[in-house]
Order: C-alpha cells, then sequence, then structure tokens
C-alpha cells in the first residue's frame, strides 16, 4: 500500500528531527568547560540530566495537546480526545522502558544491547496502547514525558551520592552531579544552546515516532529510525567527529537493502519482470498454436 502524503511527511519529521537530536547530544558531550568548586576543565559528560531535558522536551508535548484541546473546544473536531477511556498510567511502563534505555544509550556503547532490548519493549507498549485507546500522538508523548522527567528528577538526588569510580564522567566519581552541569553550562553557553537543541528536537522526534506507530506500525517507526543513522554518520564525517572506515559503508549498503525491502520498493520492479515474462511466452503460444490451419488440424 503506498503511503500518504501525510506519512511521508511524518517519516521525513522523524528523520530530519532524529538526527538534530543525537548530533546535539553529540555536541553537548564534546564542550569542555570547568565545573563546581574550581575543579579543572573536564567534558560535559551527564548523561542522566541529558535524560532529564529529553523528557522535559516530551512533556512540552502535553501542553501543545492541551492548547490544541482547548483550542477544539466548541468545535465539532474531536482528534484531539480518545475514543475510549485512557489511564495516563498506561504510559507509565513506556515511560520507565524510555528513561531505562535512554540513559543506558547515553551512558556508554557496552550497554546498548541491553538499551535496545528495553527500547523494544516500549515500542511494543505504545503501539498497544495508541492503537486500543486512539490516543493522541501529543498525549501520549507528553504523558511519557511527564512521568519520565518526574521520576528522574527524584532520581538526580541519590545519583549525586552513588559513587561509581571509573563509570562516573564527573570529577567527584559519583553517578551524576547535576550541580556540576550547570556550573559547566554557565561557563560554556554553548552547551545551552546543544540541550536546547536536544529538548526541543526530542519533542517533534518522538511526536513523529508515536504519530508513525499510529498510522503504520512500530516495526516500521524502529526501521525509519534506523535510517538516521546514515544522516548522522555523514555529518559526523564532515564535522570530524567519526574516522571513516570502509567497513561501514557496507554496513549501511546492508542497512538501505533491507530498508528498501521492508518497503516493497522491490515489488515495482518484479512486477515489470512478471509482466515482461508471460507476453513472451504468450507470444510464443500464438506462435506454436495459432499457424496456418491444416486438414490434420481441421480433423482434431
Amino acid at each position: 500500500m503506498a503511503w500518504t502524503k501525510y506519512q511521508l511527511f511524518l517519516a521525513g519529521l522523524m528523520l530530519v528531527t532524529g538526527s538534530i537530536n543525537t548530533l546535539s547530544a553529540k555536541w553537548a558531550d564534546n564542550f569542555v568547560a570547568e565545573g563546581c568548586r574550581g575543579s579543572k576543565e573536564h567534558s560535559f559528560q551527564h548523561p542522566f540530566l541529558q535524560a532529564v531535558g529529553m523528557f522535559l522536551g516530551e512533556f512540552s508535548c502535553l501542553a501543545a495537546f492541551y492548547l490544541l484541546r482547548c483550542r477544539a473546544t466548541g468545535q465539532s473536531d474531536s482528534s484531539v480526545d480518545p475514543q475510549q477511556p485512557f489511564n495516563p498510567l498506561l504510559f507509565l511502563p513506556p515511560a520507565l522502558c524510555d528513561m531505562t534505555g535512554t540513559s543506558l544509550m547515553y551512558v556508554g556503547d557496552l550497554l546498548i544491547i541491553m538499551a535496545q532490548i528495553i527500547v523494544a519493549i516500549q515500542m511494543v507498549l505504545e503501539e498497544k496502547f495508541v492503537y486500543k485507546h486512539n490516543v493522541h500522538p501529543l498525549r501520549a508523548v507528553g504523558t511519557e514525558g511527564l512521568f519520565g522527567f518526574v521520576i528522574l528528577s527524584l532520581l538526580l538526588v541519590p545519583m549525586y551520592y552513588i559513587p561509581a569510580g571509573s563509570f562516573s564522567g564527573n570529577p567527584r566519581g559519583t553517578l551524576e552531579d547535576a550541580l556540576d552541569a550547570f556550573c559547566q553550562v554557565g561557563r560554556q553557553p554553548l552547551i545551552a544552546v546543544a540541550l536546547l537543541g536536544n529538548i526541543s528536537s526530542i519533542a517533534f522526534f518522538n511526536f513523529a515516532g508515536i504519530s508513525v506507530t499510529k498510522e503504520l506500525s512500530a516495526t516500521t517507526r524502529m526501521v525509519l529510525d534506523s535510517l538516521r543513522t546514515v544522516v548522522i554518520w555523514a555529518l559526523s564525517l564532515a564535522l570530524g567527529w567519526e574516522a571513516f572506515h570502509a567497513l561501514q559503508i557496507l554496513g549501511f549498503l546492508i542497512l538501505l537493502i533491507g530498508t528498501a525491502l521492508y518497503n516493497g520498493l522491490h515489488r515495482p520492479l518484479l512486477g515489470r519482470l512478471s509482466r515482461g515474462r508471460p507476453l513472451a511466452e504468450e507470444s510464443e503460444q500464438e506462435r506454436l498454436l495459432g499457424g496456418t490451419r491444416t486438414p490434420i488440424n481441421d480433423a482434431s
């Protein structure tokens, strides 16, 4: 089935804003600035605080949802209201998965496999709830953002005191040091610009993602999400953030071929080939059976 213009718009929005989100987070990580208490310059390594900012961006979608609902009051437009009873706590499990998966991916590559499993659970739960309760994408993203923002903000307090040793990226060696992050932002304002780009882009990215889940499926959403890796890789090479490896080309070719096969882009080509073969066979059959009739043919 061909995609509608709205579905193509959502796919493009998801690709662009998702790429901006990852690149802005990488940009923030590359900054070096002094922290609190006269500490030496060090890189901005605050994964859990960045995750809080991500949930703040998602939470803003809930404000946008209620603004749209107030605007639709008194009109016949009911697209911003669920058609079935909806309990916001349904989105607590996906929010917890989002919080855990995103934080783990921010921490390091060693935990990516675990993070992907958790994200897969999140995608399945979101698809189930948005289909079953017909939840507006803005409300779904905003509700997840609310839960994630509140829970992770509270967890920043004990994280400030939990020692993490070499696993930590801040001078105090704790799991997270939010105060050190704010001091670094104060001394290097460009970090705030990067964080603002991360917060704003995640709102549009997750809105587009949930909309794709509702319009198509969670599988399609993840296939599209994998495509932004190509954009991020190309821009990272151009900015000098990544080193080029020839084997990556093969990996991206496999990724693109798999995406094309999943979306059925090979079907028109196969259709042309299948239409071409019957024509040749039919002409050969007509040549053999449609020749000049003979008495022997007539006798049959």
